[in-house]
């Protein structure tokens, strides 16, 4: 048996955590970027006046950036950097879901760099040098990208329509804080959609042909969390059990895809938020998913087994086959549940741009990680058959 596994990112989990914040953040530095969307609810207000008076209390000064979109773009970094910049800051909160904490990455790079962010994708050289880099400090308030603690920070260029990636091991965060207390005001879809989400990238790390034995017992905890407690958690916000529930898988799955990575629908997944950037990345990967089970589970039979089994016990007594052929139904059944059960013309999507689609859905390399590895040709039935 041989496997890899990295992580140096230092993990602090539990309801009320977030009141640590300041002192963790004073090891790296005084001159702090908050980086955030816009307090568009008053609930997200209250969160950042909380998160800004636990930093000045302990002697730390703040410079907000709040111009993350969803889908961050390469002029949201640039404008993150030039901030940074001009106050020389010294280290990055990422407070969010995963756009504001891609966002704090890609601010790291482009503030200390002197190029766009863009020049240091995951395919290109040179890249960043560690060095120069501003520490982050990423703070989740979803339960849903894993970016927390993840070498991964995703940007997307309008002009081009490409949402791509920087993927570098020094893009881990040097703190994650995961407290569910911050979850508890999250709406019902994006909870629907990040908790979507978190189940992809832990399903995935397990199918991936690149799969290990440490990392698949937690994604499968993860699954077993996600598909277990998801329906009951998108019903009940404001249950803090059930938050946590949903915390920890997250954290699960994100420690899994930094080690192992993710497969075919991620790739769809991205493609379709680089061309829509209107659809959130969970929203993304539901459209696609069901499609994507009738094209793989016969080569991952006990997997898709093993989740239809999860999904509905009566399946315990088929075979493995006949388990993983109803592994699609039940998935679909799923997402009816949690209210995310759409097609990519519900996004908006020209049927037009079927082929245009399918074929930035093989830009990025994930679909080779796939137990059945793609054609164009296919590629193009499977964006049909989810539109």
């Amino acid at each position: 048996m041989k496997f890899n596994y990295h992580q140096t990112t230092k993990i602090i989990f539990g309801a009320g955590r977030i009141a640590e914040l300041g002192t963790i953040t004073s090891e790296y530095g005084k001159k702090v970027l908050l980086v955030t969307t816009p307090a568009a609810t008053p609930a997200l207000q209250e969160q950042y006046n909380n998160v800004k008076s636990i930093l000045t209390t302990a002697g730390l000064e703040i410079i907000h950036f709040e111009g993350v979109i969803a889908n961050p773009t390469v002029y949201t970094i640039a404008e993150g950097a030039k901030l940074a910049q001009a106050n020389n800051v010294e280290v990055i909160i990422g407070l969010g879901g995963g756009s504001s904490m891609d966002a704090a990455k890609a601010i790291s790079v482009e503030a200390t760099h002197g190029k766009s962010c863009w020049e240091y994708l995951f395919y290109k050289t040179p890249q960043p040098d560690y060095a120069q880099l501003l520490p982050i400090i990423a703070v989740s308030t979803t339960s849903g990208t894993g970016s927390q603690v993840t070498q991964v920070s995703v940007i997307t260029h309008p002009e081009t329509r490409d949402k791509s990636a920087l993927y570098n091991n020094m893009l881990y965060p040097k703190v994650a804080i995961i407290d569910p207390e911050l979850m508890l005001s999250v709406p019902k879809y994006i909870t629907a959609t990040t908790g979507f989400d978190v189940f992809c990238h832990a399903f995935e790390s397990i199918i991936n042909v690149n799969s290990q034995p440490m990392v698949d017992l937690w994604a499968w905890e993860a699954v077993e969390i996600v598909l277990k407690n998801l329906p009951a958690l998108v019903q009940d916000l404001g249950n803090i059990y059930l938050r946590e529930k949903l915390a920890y898988a997250d954290l699960l799955a994100g420690l899994s895809i930094a080690n192992v990575g993710v497969t075919l629908p991620h790739g769809m997944g991205m493609a379709i938020g680089g061309m829509y950037p209107n659809v959130a990345h969970g929203e993304a990967l539901a459209m696609v998913y069901p499609s994507f089970v009738k094209f793989t589970q016969a080569c991952a039979v006990k997997a898709f087994a093993r989740i239809a089994r999860i999904l509905n016990p009566v399946l315990e007594k088929e075979s493995d086959v006949v388990a993983a052929e109803n592994c699609r139904q039940e998935i679909q059944q799923f997402l009816i549940n949690i209210g995310l059960s759409k097609k990519l013309s519900d996004c908006g999507m020209p049927e037009a741009e079927i082929e245009t689609l399918a074929k930035q859905c093989m830009v990025l390399p994930d679909y080779l990680n796939n137990p059945r590895v793609i054609k164009e040709i296919e590629m193009i039935e499977l964006v049909k058959e989810s539109f």
